[in-house]
């Protein structure tokens, strides 16, 4: 699909559409938030369209930068937060490497080993990962059968080392807030869909902050506007 065409028969120039897109996955607002701060610079489109626009070029977003992120580390830390969902609460597996760069993360419904050896092996394939020296985790009883699952089958190496220490995730137990803060201006989510999607963008945004994508230094707000423009051929 050609960059021109993602924006076929939309109402809006791509420019103001990927803007929006910005305001809400980067900041901690609401769609009506982003309604509000369109209005105040002329242009006049519902919160409901913002959130269509929201669902549709997240993945796109996602899918384009990807191919930029930098390699992470062999020191992973791997916990679980929680995410509610029409009113039920979900799990939110994370994982960051030891200088606090995003590795990956899933949703699930459950809490248990076959849920984190799934988490385990989409993060083994995410582009930007290497295998793990170490991967730390907290008393979780759920971790050491997925990770004995995985080295059993050659997804982890056998020198890999399981590591239950508490006190050791405080990095990416900090690092959940980044994420969770976004959530709580929209009130939860609706379905399990589009929480996966907006989860996915907060993501993107999260680790183009954190300077993970080549050519990024991290907070440069310009750098990451510039970056989303190369991406979607906006700009030459």
């Amino acid at each position: 699909m050609s960059d021109l065409s993602l924006f076929k028969w939309r109402h809006f120039e791509a420019d103001i559409i990927l803007c929006a897109v910005q305001w809400y996955l980067r900041y901690t607002l609401s769609y009506r938030d982003v309604e509000a701060l369109l209005r105040e610079r002329g242009v006049w489109v519902d919160h409901t369209t913002i959130f269509r626009w929201v669902q549709r070029y997240t993945p796109e977003l996602d899918k384009r930068c990807q191919p930029q992120l930098k390699a992470g580390h062999d020191s992973y830390r791997v916990d679980e937060t929680y995410i509610k969902i029409k009113k039920y609460c979900h799990n939110l597996y994370r994982a960051v490497d030891s200088r606090g760069a995003t590795l990956d993360f899933m949703l699930s419904a459950m809490r248990d080993a076959d849920a984190a050896e799934r988490f385990f092996r989409k993060m083994l394939r995410a582009t930007h990962t290497i295998q793990p020296r170490v991967i730390t985790v907290d008393k979780n009883a759920a971790y050491p059968p997925a990770f004995e699952a995985l080295q059993q089958d050659g997804a982890l190496s056998e020198t890999c080392m399981l590591r239950q220490c508490k006190y050791l995730n405080n990095m990416i137990e900090q690092d959940h807030r980044a994420i969770k803060r976004r959530v709580n201006p929209g009130m939860g989510f609706g379905s399990v869909s589009t929480a996966q999607l907006a989860l996915q963008g907060y993501q993107v945004m999260h680790m183009m902050h954190n300077g993970q994508l080549n050519g990024v230094a991290k907070g440069d707000v310009f750098a990451q506007n510039r970056i989303i423009d190369l991406l979607f051929g906006l700009v030459a």
